[in-house]
C-alpha cells in the first residue's frame, strides 16, 4: 500500500488541531520548468464557435436577465409564482429550453449522456452533482437520507460507466446524508473536545460506537450517516473522485471531521475523497494548513477543492444577529489575496510531493486562473499531470473553460442533473449565492455578442 511521506519543508507552527491524528520522510526532486508560456488570454470570441446559434441566443438572454439584481435576489419567489400561474407542466415547458437547458445536464441517463458527450468533444470533463442538500429545519428522516444515498451511488455508477473523461469526479453534500442539526451539535461539541478520527473510521466499518455528548437517538443517526458515506466511498474508490462541499460555518467543522475520517480510511493509495476550503473565511488559511499537517502525520493523500465561497450574506447576517465577529474577509480584495495565497501553498506542496496532493482550482476569476498557470510553469507542474485541474459551473464562464482546455489543461464543469422539480431549489440557491458572479459576466456577454454578430454578418454576406 502506498503511503504519503512528510513534506521536506516544515509547515508553520499551528494551534492544536481540531481533528486528532498521528507519520515518514522523503525528498522528491522538483521538475524544472519548461519553456511553454503560462500567459492566457480570455478575449477570443472564437471559443464560442462550438455553440449553436440557439445556444448563443439562450446564453445571451439568460445572462442579460441575470444582470438585474432584483430578478436574481427574488428568483425563488418569481419561480414560485410562475409555477402557480402556469401549472407544473406549463412551468416545466417554460424552464426546460431556457434556464434548465443552460445550467442542467438533463433528467435521465440518455439526456445526461448527450450533454456529457458534448462536453467531452470540447475537451471538458464533467463533474456530476446530485442537487440534494439540507439546512436547519429541513431534515426529512432516515428514509429520505437512504434515498439520497441511492441517488449518489447512481451518480458514482453513471460517472464511472461512461467514457466521458479519464478521471471522473462527482460532488457530494454531507447534509444530504446526515442531518444539519446533528452537524451543528457536533460542531459545538468539537469546540470543547476534539473527536478522534479513529472513532469515525471504526463507525464506518460497522462498529457500534458511543460518541461523547450525543444521546442514543443522535448516535444511531450518526452511525447510519457514517455508514451511508462509507458505502458511497467504497463504491467510488479507484473509480470516481468524490469532492465534498463545504457549507455554513456553523456546521463546517463537523463536515470536515467526517471528510477527514473518510480520507484517513480511503485515501491511503490515491486521492479519492476531497475537501472544500472557502477562501472568503478569515480562518481558511489555518484550516488548510491544519489539513496539510494532518495528512502528513496520518500518511493519507489530500485532495483540495479551492473556492472563494458562496454563503457570504447569510454568514454575515447570522454573525450580526448572534453578536459575534464576522467570519468573512472584510472586502473582495482580501478574499482574492486569501485565495491566491492558499493556491500558492497547495501548488508548492504539489511541486514537492505531486503524488500526495491534488487541487481543483474552482474559480471563474481570470486573474486566479492566470496565476495558477504561471505558478504551474514556474514549479514545473504538468498542465494535465493530474495534480492540478480547473473547475467552473456548467453554462457559465465558457470562454475561460474552453480556452484552458484548448491549451491542454484539465478542466471540469460542475454539472447538476435531475428533473425540473428536483433541480429548481438547487438552481435558485446557486443563483443567489453566485449573484455577484452572475451580475459581473459582462465580458462573457460581450464575447457571445461578438460571435453572434460574426455569424449574422456571414449570413448576410452569403
Amino acid at each position: 500500500m502506498m503511503m504519503c511521506s512528510r513534506l521536506r519543508p516544515s509547515l508553520p507552527r499551528l494551534s492544536p488541531l481540531r481533528l486528532m491524528g498521528t507519520g515518514a520522510s522523503k525528498t522528491v526532486a522538483v521538475k524544472q520548468p519548461d519553456l511553454r508560456s503560462a500567459s492566457l488570454a480570455f478575449e477570443d470570441p472564437s471559443a464560442f464557435r462550438v455553440k449553436s446559434f440557439g445556444e448563443l441566443l439562450r446564453a445571451l438572454g439568460i445572462f442579460r436577465l441575470c444582470s438585474f439584481p432584483l430578478l436574481v435576489n427574488n428568483s425563488g419567489k418569481l419561480m414560485s409564482v410562475a409555477r402557480t400561474l402556469l401549472g407544473r407542466r406549463g412551468f416545466s415547458l417554460l424552464l426546460r429550453p431556457t434556464i434548465y437547458a443552460q445550467f442542467v445536464a438533463g433528467e435521465n441517463e440518455s439526456e445526461i449522456s448527450q450533454s456529457m458527450e458534448k462536453l467531452s468533444m470540447l475537451g471538458l470533463r464533467p463533474m456530476l452533482a446530485v442537487p440534494i442538500e439540507e439546512d436547519l429545519g429541513e431534515s426529512t428522516g432516515e428514509k429520505r437520507y437512504d434515498d439520497n444515498m441511492e441517488a449518489m451511488l447512481e451518480c458514482v455508477q453513471i460517472s464511472h460507466s461512461k467514457a466521458w473523461s479519464k478521471d471522473p469526479m462527482m460532488q457530494l453534500k454531507i447534509t444530504a446524508l446526515i442531518s444539519p442539526e446533528l452537524c451543528v451539535k457536533l460542531t459545538t461539541l468539537m469546540a470543547e473536545q476534539p473527536y478522534d478520527l479513529n472513532l469515525l473510521v471504526r463507525a464506518m466499518d460497522g462498529e457500534s460506537i458511543n460518541f461523547p455528548g450525543l444521546d442514543d437517538r443522535e448516535v444511531a443517526h450518526f452511525l447510519c450517516g457514517l455508514q451511508r458515506l462509507n458505502k458511497i466511498a467504497e463504491a467510488s474508490v479507484n473509480k470516481v473522485r468524490v469532492l465534498v462541499d463545504a457549507e455554513y460555518t456553523y456546521m463546517n467543522p463537523a463536515l470536515s471531521l467526517v471528510t477527514m475520517a473518510m480520507m484517513k480510511k480511503f485515501n491511503k493509495d490515491g486521492t479519492w475523497i476531497w475537501n472544500t476550503y472557502q477562501c472568503y473565511l478569515k480562518e481558511s488559511r489555518s484550516l488548510l494548513l491544519e489539513a496539510l499537517q494532518l495528512s502528513n502525520n496520518e500518511g493519507f493523500f489530500l485532495g483540495v477543492k479551492l473556492v472563494r465561497g458562496a454563503y457570504m450574506d447569510k454568514e454575515r447576517k447570522l454573525a450580526e444577529k448572534e453578536g459575534r465577529q464576522d467570519p468573512i474577509h472584510q472586502c473582495w480584495e482580501d478574499t482574492n489575496d486569501s485565495y491566491n495565497s492558499l493556491l500558492d501553498v497547495m501548488l508548492e506542496a504539489i511541486s514537492q510531493k505531486p503524488e500526495c496532493y491534488r487541487i481543483i482550482v474552482a474559480t471563474h476569476n481570470e486573474e486566479s486562473v492566470r496565476q495558477t498557470a504561471k505558478r504551474m510553469e514556474e514549479l514545473g507542474i504538468d498542465n494535465d499531470g493530474g495534480s492540478v485541474c480547473f473547475g467552473q459551473l456548467l453554462g457559465m464562464c465558457d470562454h475561460v473553460s474552453l480556452t484552458l482546455a484548448k491549451e491542454g489543461y484539465a478542466v471540469y464543469k460542475s454539472v447538476p442533473y435531475g428533473s425540473v422539480d428536483d433541480t429548481l431549489p438547487y438552481l435558485v440557491r446557486r443563483a443567489q449565492e453566485n449573484r455577484t458572479v452572475l451580475q459581473g459576466i459582462r465580458k462573457e456577454r460581450d464575447l457571445l455578442r461578438k460571435e453572434l454578430y460574426r455569424r449574422l454578418s456571414l449570413r448576410r454576406g452569403s
